[in-house]
C-alpha cells in the first residue's frame, strides 16, 4: 500500500461514536468523539436515537479528515465496532427507524425473560447461542419491536401492522453495525460476532435458528445476511455522492468486545483481555471449538476471517464498572473521574465499606437481573474517599469474579492479563486489579483497541495488512503492574465482596422493593432528562449517618450511631436510633462511560 494511505474505524459505543484513523504501524493519526443523549423513557428502559447516531457518525467521520488534512481517498478500508446487542427496526425503502434503538442494557423485556425460564427453555437457548436468556440479548428486544412499535407513530399513512411489513420483507432489523453499514453502503448485512449476540444465531451451525426464530416471532425476512468479521468481498462501499465523496470499501464490523480482542492481538487459544468502559467485558480465545461454560460466563463467537475458521470466546460479561464512577459524579461525590485515584490513595483502605454497583442487575457469573446497588459496612467516620475507593474496588472484585470462572472452566491459569478501555489511564486501578486478582496486567500503547480492531479486521480485508503476524508485531505495552498484595489479603478481601454480593441479589423481587425501585429510577430519569432538580443524593464532602433520615428524601443516610451500617432499599426511615445496622439498595436507570472510554457497551 501507498505510504499516504490509512485504514479508518468506526467505534460506535453506548455514550458516542469515535472515528480513528490509523497507520502501518498501528499508531492514531486522527480521533473525533461524539456523544449522543441517553433516553429513559421509563424506570429500566434505555434508548438511543439511531438516526442521532448516524448523523453524528457523519461528523466524526468528517472532522477527522478535516483536522488531519486527509482525503476520504486515502482510506483504503473501514472499519466498524459497535455496541453490541442494541437492536433496532427500520423501513428499508426510506431507511426511517420505525422506533428508537433499545439499548443492551433495557430491561423492559424482563418478564418475557421469566416466561421462558419458567417453561424450562435455557438450557435448549444456551446450548444454540452460548447465551444465557437474559433481556440483555437482541431477541426479546426485536419481538418487543414488533409487536409494540406504533406504526401510525411513524408513518400515518401506513395502514399495515409492523409484524406484516417485517414479513413482507419492507422493514430490516439489526444491531448498530447492521445500521451503519446499511448507511454507508445501502446493504442488509451484520457479522458473525454481533449475529451471535441476539440470541436467534446457532454457533454451532453458524445460521439463523428456526427454533429461535419461531420462538420469538421473528421473520427471516427481517433478518441480516451474515458474513465474516474480515470481509475479502467487502460488504460494500460508500457512495461517491454521499458525505464522503469517496468509493471507500467497508470491510470489516465486530461486536466492540470482540474488537478490541482483535486489537489486543488475542488471536490464539489462551489470549485473554478485559476491557473496562461502561462495563466490563473480559474474553478469552478458546479457538475453533465452542466452549461451554458452567460456571455463569458466555461461549460466544470471538471473530472470522474469510476462509477460515470461526474463532471463538468464554466472556464474563460485567454491567457496570466505568458507569459506576459515573454514577460517583452524578451524585456529586467527585467532578470529574480523575479525581478518584487521588480519592483513593488518600485512604488506607475502604475501612470495611464494600460497594456492589448492581444498577441493571449483576450480569456473569451471577446473572441476576433483580440484584439491585448495594452499600454494606458503612460506619460514623465513613468518608466520600472511602466510597470511591469502594467503588475502584468492586471494578478489582468483578474482575476477579470472571477470572475464576474463566480458569475454572478453560484449565487454563492466567500469568498476564491485557487491559484497554478509559480506565485503565488510571494506575491506581490497575496496580489495585493486578493485586486482587494475583496477576500481572499489562495496558498497551495504544489503548483504545476497539477502533483498533476494527481498523485491523478491514485492513486485513483490503489487504493493507498481508497477516496477523504484521499486528502482532505492531502490539506495545506501555507498561506492567505486577501484583504487590499478599494471596491472603487479596482472599480475605475478595470473601468480603462476595458477601456483599449475597446481600444485593434478587432485591428487587416483592411488590414493595420493587415500588420503591421504581420510584427512585423515576426520580433518576426525570433528573437526568429533565434537570428538574439537583443531581446530588449525598453531600460532596462527607457520607454521614444521621438519625432518622429517609431515602425518600434523596439522601443514602441512615441511622443508628453503633455498628456498622448499609443502606437500606426502602422508603421508610432507615433504622431506628441505636440499630447495630441497616441494609439497602439503590438503583439508575442508566450506565454511562467517560468519553475517553468511547462508550464500551456490552
Amino acid at each position: 500500500m501507498p505510504d499516504n494511505t490509512y485504514v479508518g474505524a468506526i467505534d460506535q459505543g453506548t455514550t458516542g461514536t469515535r472515528f480513528m484513523i490509523f497507520d502501518h504501524a498501528g499508531q492514531v493519526v486522527a480521533n473525533a468523539y461524539e456523544r449522543h443523549e441517553q433516553m429513559y423513557p421509563e424506570p429500566g428502559w434505555v434508548e438511543h436515537d439511531p438516526t442521532s447516531i448516524w448523523e453524528n457518525t457523519k461528523t466524526v467521520v468528517t472532522r477527522a479528515l478535516g483536522e488531519t488534512g486527509l482525503e476520504a481517498t486515502q482510506l483504503s478500508g473501514l472499519g466498524i465496532a459497535n455496541q453490541r446487542e442494541t437492536t433496532l427496526i427500520w423501513d428499508a425503502d426510506t431507511g426511517e427507524p420505525i422506533f428508537n434503538a433499545l439499548v443492551w442494557q433495557d430491561r423492559r423485556t424482563s418478564d418475557r425473560v421469566a416466561e421462558i425460564q419458567e417453561a424450562g427453555k435455557v438450557e435448549e437457548i444456551r446450548a444454540k447461542t452460548g447465551l444465557e436468556c437474559d433481556a440483555y440479548f437482541s431477541a426479546t428486544k426485536v419481538e418487543w419491536l414488533l409487536d409494540n412499535a406504533d406504526p401510525v407513530g411513524t408513518d400515518r399513512l401506513q395502514s399495515k401492522s409492523v409484524r406484516d411489513r417485517a414479513a413482507d420483507g419492507e422493514l430490516r432489523m439489526g444491531t448498530i453495525d447492521t445500521w451503519l453499514i446499511d448507511r454507508l453502503t445501502g446493504r442488509h448485512i451484520t457479522d458473525v460476532t454481533n449475529a451471535s449476540r441476539t440470541m436467534l444465531y446457532n454457533i454451532n451451525q453458524m445460521e439463523w435458528d428456526d427454533d429461535l426464530l419461531e420462538e420469538f416471532d421473528v421473520p427471516v425476512e427481517l433478518l441480516p445476511e451474515v458474513r465474516p468479521s474480515s470481509d475479502d468481498e467487502y460488504y460494500g462501499y460508500t457512495d461517491a455522492d454521499g458525505f464522503l465523496g469517496a468509493e471507500v470499501p467497508v470491510a470489516a464490523a465486530l461486536g466492540d468486545q470482540q474488537a478490541a480482542l482483535f486489537g489486543q492481538a488475542c488471536f490464539d487459544e489462551g489470549d485473554a483481555k478485559n476491557t473496562y468502559g461502561t462495563g466490563s467485558f473480559f474474553l478469552m480465545n478458546t479457538g475453533d471449538e465452542p466452549v461451554s461454560s458452567d460456571h455463569g460466563l458466555l461461549t460466544t463467537v470471538g471473530f472470522q476471517r474469510s476462509g477460515e475458521p470461526v474463532q471463538y470466546a468464554l466472556e464474563g460479561s460485567i454491567f457496570v464498572t466505568g458507569a459506576a464512577v459515573e454514577w460517583l459524579e452524578d451524585i456529586d461525590l467527585i467532578e470529574n473521574a480523575a479525581e478518584t485515584a487521588e480519592l483513593a490513595r488518600s485512604v488506607d483502605s475502604t475501612d470495611g465499606v464494600y460497594l456492589v454497583p448492581a444498577f441493571t442487575g449483576l450480569g456473569a457469573p451471577h446473572w441476576d437481573g433483580r440484584a439491585r446497588g448495594t452499600i454494606v459496612g458503612i460506619t460514623r467516620g465513613t468518608t466520600k474517599a472511602h466510597i470511591v475507593r469502594a467503588t475502584l474496588e468492586s471494578i478489582a472484585y468483578q474482575t476477579r469474579d470472571i477470572v475464576e470462572a474463566m480458569e475454572a472452566d478453560s484449565g487454563v491459569e492466567m500469568n498476564r492479563l491485557q487491559v484497554d478501555g478509559g480506565a485503565v489511564k488510571n494506575d491506581f486501578l490497575c496496580q489495585l486489579q493486578a493485586d486482587i486478582i494475583g496477576t500481572d496486567i499489562a495496558r498497551p500503547v495504544v489503548d483504545e483497541t476497539t477502533a483498533l480492531g476494527a481498523a485491523y479486521a478491514a485492513g486485513l480485508a483490503v489487504g493493507y495488512w498481508d497477516s496477523i503476524d504484521e499486528l502482532r508485531t505492531n502490539w506495545q505495552m506501555d507498561r506492567q503492574f505486577a501484583a504487590d498484595m499478599t494471596p491472603a489479603k487479596a482472599g480475605d478481601m475478595y470473601r468480603r465482596w462476595e458477601n456483599a454480593v449475597e446481600r444485593s441479589l434478587d432485591w428487587a423481587t416483592s411488590e414493595g422493593d420493587q415500588t420503591w425501585v421504581e420510584s427512585w429510577d423515576r426520580r433518576a430519569s426525570r433528573v437526568y432528562q429533565n434537570r428538574l432538580f439537583p443531581r446530588r443524593l449525598i453531600g460532596p464532602t462527607n457520607f454521614p449517618l444521621s438519625s432518622g433520615s429517609s431515602l425518600s428524601q434523596w439522601s443514602l443516610w441512615s441511622s443508628g450511631s453503633s455498628g456498622s451500617s448499609t443502606v437500606s432499599g426502602s422508603s421508610e426511615s432507615s433504622g431506628s436510633s441505636g440499630s447495630s445496622g441497616s441494609s439497602a439498595s439503590f438503583s439508575r436507570s442508566s450506565s454511562l462511560s467517560s468519553p475517553s472510554s468511547g462508550g464500551s457497551s456490552a
